[in-house]
């Protein structure tokens, strides 16, 4: 390695350094939010073992806004971890099982 090459990398390395304490905040808040939608999504989890729920009865079992379980329930459902198991007894609401759990009839 040549003294150029020496000088660029401790340049590189000291810029990197100066990101990471420039971008801690932001990183943290990220990494903070990211866990509160993990905590949310096992809370989701655990009511929908069993059965398949709607998005008011799941709401109801979580304290949550119908509005924000909607929003975990789709993102959910985009990765897979959720799918559709047909509607009430109403035909007012689709219900929603766990993807790794056994079709209700």
């Amino acid at each position: 390695m040549t003294i150029t090459d020496k000088e660029a990398a401790q340049k590189r390395t000291a810029m990197l350094a100066d990101l990471r304490k420039e971008r801690r905040e932001k990183v943290e808040h990220a990494q903070s939010l990211l866990k509160g939608q993990q905590a949310v999504r096992k809370t989701l989890s655990r009511v929908m073992q069993g059965e398949p729920r709607s998005i008011p009865e799941i709401a109801a079992a979580t304290n949550l806004p119908p509005h924000e379980v909607l929003w975990h329930i789709t993102a959910m459902k985009k990765y897979g971890e959720v799918v559709e198991d047909g509607m009430d007894e109403d035909f007012a609401f689709y219900l929603y099982r766990l993807a790794k759990e056994p079709i209700h009839e």
